[in-house]
């Protein structure tokens, strides 16, 4: 029998890394790890997380740039700085609600 898990956190939720300097908004929640074998074989395997937990997708920034992050969840903890963040693809998928994490938009098409 499978265990069922639940996600720690939810999509649109603003979360940060527990040991690298970047933090994003959720987007997209996988129940248990779903990237490639050589993506899974890049992480050194001193820190590499176990497959059998939630992966988050992220709209992820650093001081530098933006881009998408894959993350487990046990190497994510939320973020309630109240920080805005920039990322470009925010607007296209979310609106900011009044806590200061994000909605995902209305994506019906009529």
């Amino acid at each position: 029998m499978m265990k069922t898990r639940h996600a720690r956190f939810r999509i649109g939720q603003v979360v940060r890394h527990r040991l690298f300097p970047f933090r994003g908004v959720v987007f997209d929640i996988d129940p248990e790890f779903n990237n490639t074998e050589e993506w899974w074989r890049s992480i050194p395997e001193s820190v590499r997380p176990s497959r059998d937990q939630p992966f988050y997708h992220l709209l992820a920034e650093n001081a530098e740039t933006e881009y998408i992050a894959y993350v487990s969840e046990q190497n994510l903890v939320a973020d309630d700085s109240g920080e805005p963040l920039r990322h470009p693809e925010l607007p296209e998928r979310f609106d900011q609600d009044d806590e200061g994490g994000y909605r995902a938009r209305d994506r019906h098409l009529h």
